[in-house]
């Protein structure tokens, strides 16, 4: 890789004792980490390597190749929450995953509330905040709850299933289809389309297939809108279709935006929490059998699983001003990225981080990012994990993997797209 880094870092200091194993990385190795490469994810154990960034270069510069700019990596937890919090010295509006960032920016800047910052995203946020009141949602959480237990229940009587093909990835998706109003009948398409538009699902899907996707997408919310605009059904896309703000609508791009930002950020982060849930209760029996003998609570052990899953590994910003960080100077319109993947097993905030432990409390991890962008569907998230875990504990005795996971080919998602497993019913 090539570049240099806008300000001159530290002089490295050496590591002591024998050469490390490759997983277990030296300062020097870092530099020759690619973290635009997926396969990178795929290749290591990830928490070593964030390990040792965090010990030993915890506001790292990333140079990249060709034309394309390179970026700063922030590992710490009180950094990675420092930027969080800060929307005026960071921006989201040039993109807030580090491909559109790399890209030069994000096409929805402005009007999709994921990369909005100031007024427009106070006066969106509200708008949608209405819709994801825990109040608002209490029929909904009923519906999580009705959806999980029976495809759980059909998945023990089958003696087993892909996990993530047969129930995770029916739950959110069925749930943010149920909020924005979404015919039955287009939810199949709609799921299709949400793991093309992210390419994340196999190596070698192309950036064409991916946009094609995303159009979709956008042409059939803006169809949805204008329906929903003539004859309103008290749904999200209804809410968004009818508002105003200082007495005028939104636009129909802000509308369709955000439709497609519920529609992704609501089934990424509870379908692959629920997937790799999955596999970790298998891999950590003890863990198990705590949460089957009520040894601890399915809320805490809901926290846990977003904590060690994941599974949006980072967002990223952009410097506005000139701001230091960690004894480094962030110039204005540097990149910077956030690694919740980092960020959630610092030693500094998390008990031994490393170990798998249901019962964690306090449990602050930063899943669901952190201060203005915040994620909104947070409650829900929580809500369909918990369904599922609650689903498990009641009607499952013992699960085994039957076949190895998929993992999922992206260096923004961790997860599986499948998960076969054998599954033995409790019995009364």
């Amino acid at each position: 890789m090539s570049g240099q880094p806008p300000n001159a870092l530290d002089e490295p200091n050496a590591l002591d004792g024998p050469e490390p194993a490759e997983a277990d990385l030296t300062e020097a190795d870092l530099t020759e980490v690619d973290l635009t490469d997926p396969q990178t994810f795929l290749n290591r154990d990830p928490a070593p390597m964030w390990r040792r960034f965090r010990e030993h270069s915890p506001v790292h510069w990333h140079p990249t190749e060709g034309l394309m700019p390179g970026f700063w990596v922030l590992s710490r937890y009180r950094d990675v929450m420092s930027v969080y919090r800060d929307n005026r010295a960071f921006t989201s509006e040039k993109g807030n995953v580090l491909t559109t960032l790399l890209q030069g920016g994000d096409s929805a800047s402005g009007k999709m509330l994921a990369v909005t910052d100031g007024v427009r995203h106070r006066e969106i946020r509200n708008l949608l905040l209405k819709a994801f009141a825990p109040r608002v949602l209490e029929r909904v959480v009923a519906g999580v709850r009705r959806r999980t237990e029976r495809l759980v229940r059909t998945a023990v009587e089958r003696g087993g299933c892909d996990f993530a093909q047969d129930v995770a990835e029916h739950i959110p998706m069925a749930t943010i289809a149920d909020l924005l109003g979404v015919p039955e009948s287009d939810r199949g398409y709609l799921l299709t389309l949400t793991k093309q538009a992210l390419s994340a699902e196999e190596a070698g899907q192309s950036a064409q297939d991916s946009l094609v996707a995303r159009n979709e997408l956008l042409l059939y919310f803006a169809e949805l809108a204008e329906e929903r605009r003539e004859e309103p059904t008290g749904d999200v896309v209804s809410v968004l279709a009818t508002a105003t703000v200082d007495g005028e609508p939104l636009t129909e791009e802000e509308i369709v935006f955000n439709c497609y930002s519920l529609i992704l950020g609501g089934d990424e982060t509870s379908r692959l929490s629920m997937i790799c849930g999955m596999r970790e209760l298998i891999e950590h029996p003890v863990q198990w059998k705590r949460l089957r003998g009520g040894d601890v609570t399915v809320d805490s052990a809901v926290e846990e699983v977003l904590r060690w899953v994941t599974p949006a590994m980072h967002f990223g910003r952009r410097a506005v001003v000139d701001t230091d960080i960690g004894g480094q100077r962030i110039r204005a319109g540097d990149i910077v990225t956030l690694w919740n993947s980092s960020a959630n097993y610092d030693e500094e905030v998390f008990a031994a981080p490393e170990e798998f432990d249901l019962g964690r409390t306090p449990n602050k991890h930063v899943s669901f990012g952190y201060g203005p962008h915040f994620c909104l569907g947070a409650y829900l998230g929580r809500a369909e994990i918990h369904a599922m875990l609650t689903a498990l504990r009641t009607f499952v005795a013992e699960a085994e993997l039957t076949g190895p996971g998929r993992p999922i080919h992206s260096n923004f998602l961790h997860g599986y797209s499948s998960l076969p497993v054998s599954l033995t019913p409790a019995t009364a």
